[in-house]
């Protein structure tokens, strides 16, 4: 891409030092150094590092010019703009040659749920002969392979978002299903994404070091549904305390389909039953009545499969198909993941109040009579720290026994988070604390007797801990299948 196209398409202030526009630009860059040579760089302003200190260092490592929002004291080519969030984005779509625009993409978001919902929905796709790739929490990958690529963020900034929407393009694959966080909508990561439908999962409490307020939270999230047009579809979780919210945002001319079990829907769910082998119940699409029983358990996968369900009915397929093709599914690496049998030991990413009550109460659904349920958990440092109490409270409540652990403290004192989660305990006396997760794991298998059900929670797929100066190899699932022996 020509400089002078890219000066010829946005609109900026000041064009500083720029005399020779017919310079190409190979690359879009946002880290100085990872920038090579004849590199846009684009000087973001973050939490807590400004770009605009590393410019020097991305024109010595090669950048034909930068992005900023201040004219900087370098005789080096700068284009000035109000707003190279906001710039970052258009200016990759750009350099990609808009290759949303030349896909089926849908987007997923919600507080719980994003990963395996957009899972099912590449499995319907792949089950009927579409391929389909998948963006999301666990990385990247273009068809149903184990492979994933590029865990960093959930939904990528938008420089890498565009190139992996090129490359799905490339690869003559139609169709894209997202993860959209709430991050990444604030953030501008997804600007001049054309996305064809969108799904709701549910807004619970999460991120608020970033977004302050759950009415902020909510207003992220449904930027995502305000941008969709005439001939896009949303998908709505009817019995989500915010879905009349997210409906009013959304354009008459965009179709809409609901989901859910007590609400009124154009999806539903009823008699719904759960055994050690999963869920089952008679799902209504249409005014016809399907029977779904799954190799997933616990209602939170039941309203996944509902929302999977209702997206297949908004984009013409056959019903009876999806359901059988979901009925084939098993679970997503890290999501209830049950990894050893006597004692039961099950791992899961829940890190927020409700997806920690959530799994609880699907744990305690196959706990036997005789057995206890055992929940091992921390929360995130440098992150919400409002929810610590109330995850505390809800173990409580919902476990036998609590054990408090360390779940990437980051630069935070693991201590002072674990007693902001005691904070929320009516009765600390039985609880066990062990700040090393490998230590408090040993400590579950310790007291775990053959019919107890443990729940290691907060950390799911990851293999890693993120500690004040390194982030260390550790996953759950391996640490489980060495002491659970």
């Amino acid at each position: 891409m020509k400089l002078r196209n890219l000066v010829d398409s946005i609109n900026y202030r000041e064009l500083v030092n720029i005399e020779d526009m017919s310079d190409e630009i190979m690359g879009i860059s946002y880290n100085s150094k990872k920038t090579k040579p004849n590199d846009l760089f684009i000087c973001l302003t973050g939490e807590h590092v400004d770009g605009h200190e590393y410019a020097e260092e991305a024109f010595a490592n090669g950048a034909c010019a930068c992005i900023v929002e201040r004219r900087l004291n370098l005789d080096k080519p700068q284009i000035v703009v109000d707003d190279t969030s906001e710039i970052i984005a258009e200016v990759s779509d750009l350099f990609y040659n808009s290759p949303s625009k030349k896909l089926n993409v849908i987007g997923v978001t919600g507080t719980n749920g994003k990963t395996t919902v957009t899972h099912l929905i590449q499995k319907l796709f792949e089950g009927n002969d579409q391929q389909c790739a998948l963006i999301g929490t666990l990385g990247h990958k273009f068809f149903s392979e184990d492979i994933y690529r590029d865990a960093r963020h959930t939904t990528p900034q938008a420089p890498e978002l565009q190139a992996i929407l090129y490359e799905i393009n490339e690869k003559c694959i139609k169709n894209v299903v997202m993860e959209v966080s709430s991050h990444a909508l604030a953030q501008h990561r997804v600007d001049y994404c054309d996305f064809n439908g969108a799904v709701f999962t549910n807004l619970t409490q999460d991120h608020l070091d970033f977004h302050i307020t759950m009415n902020n939270y909510f207003k992220a999230k449904a930027i995502l549904f305000e941008n969709l047009v005439a001939g896009d579809f949303a998908v709505i979780n009817a019995d989500d305390e915010y879905a009349s919210k997210f409906l009013d945002v959304i354009s008459p001319t965009v179709s809409t389909y609901t989901y859910g079990v007590n609400m009124p829907a154009d999806v539903r769910a009823k008699d719904i039953k759960f055994n050690h082998d999963g869920a089952s119940f008679i799902c209504t699409v249409n005014n016809r009545d399907y029977n779904v029983n799954l190799k997933m358990n616990g209602l939170f996968s039941v309203y996944n499969v509902l929302a999977a369900i209702t997206t297949a009915n908004a984009l013409g397929m056959d019903i009876e198909k999806s359901i059988k093709i979901l009925e084939s599914m098993g679970g997503v690496a890290g999501r209830f993941e049950v990894i050893i049998t006597k004692p039961t030991v099950i791992v899961d990413y829940a890190h927020t109040p409700d997806g920690l009550a959530n799994v609880l109460k699907t744990a305690r659904d196959i706990t036997p009579s005789d057995g206890k349920l055992i929940c091992l958990f921390g929360c995130g440092g440098d992150r919400d720290a409002t929810k610590r109490p109330k995850m505390g409270a809800i173990a409580e409540e919902l476990a036998d026994k609590v054990i408090i652990t360390s779940d990437n403290p980051r630069t935070e004192d693991p201590q002072q988070i674990i007693t902001d989660i005691l904070a929320g305990f009516k009765s600390v006396n039985e609880v066990i604390v062990e700040p090393d997760r490998e230590l408090a794991i040993k400590e579950a298998h310790k007291i775990a007797q053959p019919n107890d059900v443990v729940l290691v929670a907060g950390k799911g797929h990851e293999d890693y801990q993120i500690l004040a100066n390194e982030t260390i190899h550790f996953d759950d699932r391996e640490k489980v299948r060495e002491i659970f022996v």
